[in-house]
């Protein structure tokens, strides 16, 4: 019978949930914000994990980059509040990585909404024609 989760993904959820509570309670620089943690990748090695992150309220490419710098040059505290916590015979080393792809999702949905109420639109003036 084969396993229902593999042990890299169980350990991947366990550091997305580390990583996220010691990002909110133990980093206190102010270029960060609000962060939110997607997905934790680890190898199969455990030796490395790429870590997904969004920031709420930057706006610009700009104030995201400097964020995910910030989070990458404290990414060795990070890895030992984390050895800390967990019981891991290796803590893998962190690398924060820029994910677009809820703001990419808010800006589609936003352009379908557009064309939907355009379509509504156009439908409501042939029928009154």
């Amino acid at each position: 019978m084969a396993r229902e989760f593999k042990r890299t993904d169980r350990v991947g959820d366990a550091l997305q949930r580390s990583i996220s509570q010691f990002i909110q309670h133990e980093i206190r620089d102010p270029r960060i914000g609000m962060v939110n943690v997607n997905d934790v990748e680890v190898t199969r090695d455990f030796a490395f994990a790429k870590v997904y992150v969004t920031f709420v309220g930057r706006e610009t490419d700009a104030e995201c980059k400097a964020a995910l710098d910030v989070l990458n040059k404290a990414s060795g505290f990070l890895r030992t509040l984390v050895a800390k916590d967990l019981d891991l015979r290796t803590t893998p080393k962190l690398q924060f990585i820029y994910d677009n792809t809820t703001v990419r999702g808010n800006a589609l949905a936003s352009l379908i909404e557009k064309a939907v109420s355009d379509d509504k639109a156009r439908h409501q003036d042939e029928s009154e024609d």
